[in-house]
């Protein structure tokens, strides 16, 4: 058997170098889309979780207020992108993660620094924290009467 009996016998087998290129260059930008699409729900996932630790500081602040039986300050520094909870260490929100605060005027120390105040009936001066990033928002509010502390989303 010579060569052109064996292309005779079976012709067209195997790909050409273009055929090959078009499929990697799919393959490709499938891949990219696949990673952009996991590093959103990372980004998710990390909102979620900044928006329930700022909520559980806000909580503790509430409980200490009433077991110590005086008022406790939640802190927040919108600039640094930090918050912390009375006795406790500051906690600073992932790089690319905004954050602001609403609260009441006399309780803002500076431009990017204030707080909401508890008192030990359980009441606070309300309030809210707004985390955003990659077009998601959580919104952390503290009722002024109850010091009830919620967990929403915006951008659903």
């Amino acid at each position: 058997m010579n060569l052109r009996s064996l292309r005779k016998a079976h012709p067209g087998r195997g790909f050409t170098l273009v055929e090959l290129l078009v499929v990697m260059v799919i393959a490709a930008l499938v891949l990219a889309l696949v990673g952009t699409s996991i590093s959103r729900s990372v980004s998710g996932a990390e909102m979620r979780t900044a928006a329930r630790k700022v909520a559980a500081n806000l909580r503790y602040t509430r409980t200490q207020a009433i077991l110590q039986k005086s008022e406790q300050v939640f802190l927040v520094d919108t600039e640094a992108r930090t918050f912390q909870a009375p006795e406790r260490e500051p906690v600073e929100l992932p790089e690319g993660m905004r954050m602001a605060l609403t609260t009441a005027r006399t309780e803002l120390t500076g431009e990017s620094v204030g707080g909401i105040r508890f008192y030990p009936d359980g009441g606070s001066t309300g309030g809210y924290v707004e985390l955003e990033t990659n077009e998601r928002i959580y919104k952390v509010s503290v009722a002024w009467l109850t010091g009830e502390t919620v967990v929403e989303r915006l951008d659903d």
